[in-house]
């Protein structure tokens, strides 16, 4: 089947969506991938630095590439532009506006959805909060925008066949965004370049972007209070409001190599995980790595983090809430077995993630070539759980 792949941007590095879409992409290698901005210097030493990249008119607008994201009012129009109908075969990989694409009656079109688009719907107002869009003229103009998005986004649901999510929490939000069903299908992790033997050492880790739903500033503030080692890797916009929070015990170690991030991980007591994420990648590369996780209770980390197994929750995102987390964690350190953490771990694998989106993709373009519904026969498919 001839095949076209759909992505929202490539530009800021090889992350997340990138590494799901570069998975995706290596089932079907000869097929270009369609995308508003593509900055090809984030991508060299990637799979996708040797697939053919169509790009939007964005691309060419005046700091298009750098600041794509002042452009999202003309995203919706702009992803309608791409001319698709050489494929029988369309699948995108969507946060935002990819799954928005033109198709025909007798296309196929797949969408993985990482999220629905979080700042135009769950996380409304907590966006407008903190890009401190709440009053005035151009807060104003943000709701009308976010408002049209959201009128377009549900709108482009019934240009998808079949949906998947990154996770049984995002199956729920498609439903409730889309009212469509999602088979679910967990993003691949790259357990391999793992090393879970080392030994443990006494101190925590935490990794994220600095933006505020990633709750950095939660875990460096409470182990300052705690006074117990703490290591943290990233950057972002709120550094210097993290830093101003850590205490004497608190590293900041900024970015770091994939190195170094794999040998920390190796070596820490716990991995520390304060977000409501959709997935979540990094408590998985952690698990990879023998690492007991202490994440929030909610969101992705509810189905890849097993209580008193691989990790322990807490239940609110406050100081004292993490702080009873440590404390339990301490309690039942005995508990958690580097080994029984990479296998489980493990299940994440992206030779799996491969074959189960191979067999997706299969039954869909049977079922559509046969006249039968894509939707229902992927729904119906004989998956291995994790």
């Amino acid at each position: 089947m001839k095949t076209a792949f759909v992505h929202e941007w490539l530009t800021g590095g090889f992350v997340g969506s990138e590494k799901v879409l570069a998975e995706m992409w290596t089932v079907r290698p000869d097929s270009p991938i369609y995308t508003l901005v593509h900055n090809p210097a984030d991508f060299v030493g990637t799979p996708l630095a040797h697939a053919k990249i169509h790009t939007s008119a964005i691309q060419h607008w005046p700091r298009g590439v750098q600041n794509y994201r002042t452009y999202l009012p003309f995203m919706p129009y702009q992803i309608e532009q791409f001319d698709l109908t050489p494929y029988d075969t369309v699948i995108s990989s969507s946060h935002a506006v990819a799954k928005g694409v033109l198709v025909g009656a007798g296309q196929l079109h797949i969408s993985y959805i990482h999220s629905p688009i979080r700042y135009a719907w769950d996380l409304y107002q907590q966006y407008l909060r903190e890009a401190n869009l709440t009053r005035g003229v151009k807060a104003t103009l943000a709701k009308l925008v976010l408002h049209y998005i959201r009128i377009w986004d549900n709108s482009t649901a019934n240009r998808v066949d079949v949906f998947l999510a990154n996770s049984e929490y995002v199956a729920k939000r498609v439903w409730r965004t889309y009212r469509r069903p999602a088979r679910v299908l967990y993003p691949p992790v790259e357990v391999a370049r793992f090393d879970h033997t080392r030994p443990r050492e006494d101190f925590y880790l935490a990794m994220s972007r600095f933006v505020p739903y990633k709750k950095i500033d939660l875990i460096v503030e409470t182990f300052s209070r705690l006074d117990k080692p703490l290591v943290v890797i990233g950057s972002g916009p709120d550094f210097e409001k993290v830093k101003a929070l850590a205490g004497p015990n608190v590293q900041l170690l900024g970015r770091q190599s994939d190195e170094v991030v794999a040998e920390l991980m190796g070596r820490c007591k716990a991995f520390v995980f304060a977000a409501d994420e959709d997935f979540g990648i990094v408590p998985v590369e952690a698990q990879a790595a023998g690492a007991p996780v202490i994440a929030y209770g909610k969101g992705g980390s509810l189905e890849t983090v097993v209580p008193d197994k691989t990790g322990v929750f807490f239940g609110q995102q406050t100081v004292e809430s993490l702080m009873r987390a440590v404390s339990l964690f301490e309690e039942r350190q005995h508990l958690f077995n580097a080994g029984t953490i990479r296998r489980h771990a493990e299940q994440f694998q992206p030779a799996r993630f491969r074959a189960q989106f191979a067999a997706i993709l299969q039954t869909a373009e049977q079922a559509k070539a046969s006249g039968q519904d894509p939707e229902q026969a992927v729904l119906a498919l004989p998956l291995e759980r994790i």
